[in-house]
């Protein structure tokens, strides 16, 4: 009988860590709805501190958090979150005052039962592309909240992310799954991996003497990629000749005295020589500037940054924020489960943080990995090839996504935006998607898997709000379609005067949920 697959070695913690250890243990744990659940041990080094940049979630999050069995007002109280209900991107078309466009998480209505592009053309010309069919965009800049503080955890009014302290989230998660998933913690530095004849890892030990054995391991050790690069030597297929950023400066900045307002989308803004995220919480500002080093030097980036921060900062506060460095190297592995051993997160893959994938990359792995854990080691051969299939798709498809926000930009006069623009920098499914979008709107046959990482609804906000041209032919006005469309119009301008008097403001609900939470626990925050 060959041995069933009972003990899983998570090496790394962090965000990417974490969320594995409690969608496992929550779901195949010992405490688990099965017989005889999996035990996870997960081993983190106390000298190596996570990056802890990456703050900005897609809906999926509710769900992983939910399901670990978390309560959503204790995470937005410890994690100081805020939401997020999609990205705002300003002077990525062509850097004029007017240019500003949104990507909702909320899907424009009627989208499955109307040709949305061609009715926004014939009803709604004048109007961007994102608020013809989306109330989510108009409701955000008036920084309304996606529910109201009745409304129960985890649901919504509009769909929503968060934005979270990430140091936070990972020590939350840990507690939670060390006391009450059965998650064993194991905080050592590895100094050896023990191999088996047919080379799949038998066990890790570390400086201290442990030898931790395991069926199945995982890496999460981020870019150090102690398991599938320093023992498997799996090759890292570099991307810096499609997206071309290598580098990014972050700072974490006050609000203002004076300004209580929390925006709730990532606030993308382009630059001559890159582009700034700027990422609201409860208590603090996440900025940072993404770039490349063939461009731009770090003093310059700096330089950007701040003249940034003063727009809603003091000088003096602006100028002695307290700037930090990162270098990465755009791409993703060859493989990502490599005989008993499976890559996530940053160990995996990674591109900047544009539209903010990669935690999502995190669940969608360990959730295929819940879905579907091998029984046996014969078991797990056959779920690598799938493994590896699917998320090599993957990855090219986010590759594909990001790339399309710069190659169809119009700031001719930035030799950065200028090499991005450059189609031998273009993937050939995007250059072939972007000539058949030239004739008809991405649709569903465009992206066609089951679950695709961004869906065709997110390829229309981008095209569009960027100025893209579709030449499909116009309706008829008369048309049952356009009637189908002046009834969704009328029904959005009553659910936005409804949704006005009744959401409250994003700030006001956050405080109301802490102080909520804070009565009726007694936490300590």
């Amino acid at each position: 009988m060959i041995a069933p697959i009972r003990n899983v070695v998570i090496v790394g913690g962090g965000t990417a860590g974490w969320l594995c250890a409690g969608m496992l243990a929550a779901k195949l744990g010992k405490r688990g709805e099965r017989e005889r659940g999996i035990a996870i041990t997960l081993i983190e080094s106390p000298a190596v501190s996570t990056i802890g940049v990456g703050e900005g979630s897609w809906p999926s999050l509710r769900d992983t958090l939910q399901e670990i069995g978390l309560p959503e007002s204790a995470f937005i109280s410890y994690c100081q979150a805020s939401f997020k209900q999609g990205s705002t991107f300003v002077g990525w078309r062509d850097g004029s005052e007017q240019d500003c466009y949104h990507h909702p998480f909320t899907n424009p209505a009627g989208y499955t039962e109307i040709d949305v592009h061609a009715c926004w053309q014939a009803l709604h010309g004048t109007k961007p592309y994102h608020s013809a069919f989306c109330l989510q965009p108009e409701l955000c800049e008036q920084h309304k909240a996606p529910k109201q503080l009745a409304t129960p955890d985890y649901a919504y009014v509009l769909n929503y992310g968060y934005h979270f302290d990430a140091t936070k989230l990972a020590e939350m998660v840990a507690d939670h799954c060390v006391k009450q998933l059965g998650v064993k913690h194991v905080k050592a530095h590895i100094e050896h991996v023990i191999s088996q004849d047919n080379g799949d890892i038998q066990a890790v030990t570390t400086q201290c003497g442990q030898t931790l054995n395991g069926d199945l391991f995982i890496d999460c050790s981020g870019q150090t990629a102690l398991l599938v690069d320093k023992h498997y030597k799996v090759p890292w297929q570099s991307v810096k000749d499609i997206l071309l950023n290598d580098s990014a400066m972050a700072v974490q900045v006050p609000y203002d005295e004076q300004d209580t307002t929390i925006a709730s989308t990532t606030i993308a803004t382009a630059h001559p020589l890159g582009w700034s995220w700027d990422i609201g919480l409860q208590h603090r500002r996440g900025v940072g500037m993404v770039y490349s080093s063939d461009f731009a030097k770090p003093e310059q980036i700096e330089q950007c940054l701040k003249h940034y921060l003063t727009k809603r900062l003091p000088a003096d506060a602006a100028e002695q924020a307290q700037c930090r460095q990162l270098s990465f190297s755009p791409g993703y592995r060859k493989e990502f489960w490599t005989n008993n051993c499976v890559s996530l997160g940053m160990a995996s893959g990674f591109i900047e943080p544009l539209e903010a994938s990669a935690v999502a990359m995190v669940e969608l792995g360990v959730r295929m990995l819940c879905d579907q854990f091998p029984q046996n080691r014969e078991h797990m051969a056959m779920l690598a090839v799938r493994y590896n299939e699917r998320f090599s798709y993957r990855w090219a498809r986010v590759i594909d996504f990001i790339k399309l926000h710069y190659a169809i930009n119009q700031r001719v006069n930035d030799a950065y935006w200028n090499a991005h623009r450059d189609p031998a920098t273009w993937p050939d499914p995007l250059r072939e998607l972007l000539a058949l979008w030239q004739y008809q709107p991405p649709s569903r046959y465009d992206v066609i898997q089951n679950e695709e990482i961004f869906p065709s609804a997110s390829y229309q906000f981008v095209l569009y709000g960027m100025g893209f041209q579709t030449q499909s032919p116009a309706l008829a006005s008369s048309s049952d379609m356009l009637k189908r469309a002046t009834v969704i119009t009328d029904k959005l301008k009553a659910a936005l005067t409804q949704y006005n008097q009744g959401l409250p403001d994003n700030r006001a609900l956050l405080n109301a949920i802490c102080n909520r939470y804070q009565q009726q626990s007694g936490a300590q925050l």
